[in-house]
């Protein structure tokens, strides 16, 4: 599937012949690995710093985590979806998808995360994640607790957490830069 989308439309994609070495090498790890690069990429190739930045966070995010990976790609999807995060959610409800082998999570997630078929500690993982996201002054030890009940150890609370928060950041970062999901993340996992 071709993708001619622009990464992005209000700032400018940087020719990848002027990035610095390792930030060409790991466009080229991702790009060989998918089979194409995800708009994410070059977006945020704008500031070569605040590649390398996003991107080990999210992979320690990812890597280094209490979590499933079907987990954190639901959280990013529910999230997202608060947010309206248009590519957030076509790019991760693709690895939703593909993660819970399911071609209809990602979409129940992205229109409300409360009424997809998901189990009870699913849920409880959602709702907390959302409540970080639209209310973070409101979390409180009862919300960790209700979490530790459904069977999260406190470290798995605190990836729930970090998983919203950076979702957070990428969601924003998203619509500031009006980020495009490449054509391929639609018809993954179908």
């Amino acid at each position: 599937m071709a993708d001619d989308v622009p990464a992005m439309t209000r700032f400018p994609v940087p020719d990848r012949d002027d990035l610095p070495e390792d930030v060409r090498e790991r466009m080229a790890e991702e790009e060989d690995e998918a089979g194409f690069l995800a708009n994410v990429f070059e977006a945020f190739a704008y500031r070569p710093s605040h590649f390398r930045a996003f991107f080990a966070y999210y992979d320690a995010l990812t890597e280094h985590t209490e979590l499933e990976r079907e987990e954190i790609e639901m959280i990013v999807v529910a999230v997202s979806g608060a947010n309206d995060c248009y590519y957030c959610n076509v790019a991760h409800g693709a690895l939703v998808r593909i993660y819970a082998d399911d071609p209809l999570l990602a979409d129940q997630l992205v229109s409300n995360h409360r009424t997809a078929n998901v189990n009870d500690a699913h849920r409880a993982m959602l709702d907390f994640a959302v409540k970080l996201t639209e209310d973070p002054a409101a979390v409180e030890e009862d919300d960790i607790e209700r979490l530790e009940d459904h069977g999260f150890s406190r470290r798995a609370v605190w990836d729930v957490g970090s998983v919203a928060a950076f979702f957070n950041l990428s969601n924003r970062m998203a619509h500031l830069a009006d980020m495009r999901p490449n054509a391929e993340f639609h018809a993954m996992g179908r």
